[in-house]
């Protein structure tokens, strides 16, 4: 299994940040305006539309309010296995945070892809959020 990891820093304090991650629904409004383009809720799952058209289902799996994490994955798609989890914590200067992102998925030949995915995504969570750093 592939194993893809992204500390994002963000000029913006971690309960901020935290707030907007936990929103579970305002994808496309508040954490990655731009990368996802709509957000749907259907029970425990959400539809997500990105930029380029690609509709996916996730499934919310769990909320850890004192670790500030939060655990989703992807249904169907061209995956065999995604798990996803985005953590919060304190940056290192006052007032900003980091966003520890990582997602496991099969096959592996969908790592790179992903990867690069998810670096899009930090760059819009960084524009949403803070300044870019």
């Amino acid at each position: 299994m592939a194993s893809i990891r992204h500390e994002i820093p963000i000029a913006a304090p971690a309960d901020a940040v935290w707030d907007a991650v936990r929103d579970w629904g305002a994808l496309h409004t508040r954490l990655v305006p731009g990368f996802v383009t709509a957000t749907e809720l259907d029970g425990p799952d959400r539809i997500v539309t990105f930029f380029d058209g690609t509709v996916s289902r996730e499934r919310f799996v769990d909320l850890d309010e004192d670790r500030r994490r939060l655990v989703w994955s992807v249904q169907g798609g061209p995956f065999l296995h995604h798990n996803a989890s985005a953590e919060v914590v304190a940056g290192p200067d006052a007032g900003t945070a980091v966003l520890c992102w990582t997602a496991d998925v099969l096959p592996h030949e969908l790592a790179r892809h992903v990867g690069d995915l998810m670096a899009a995504g930090a760059r819009a969570m960084q524009q949403a959020l803070g300044r870019d750093r």
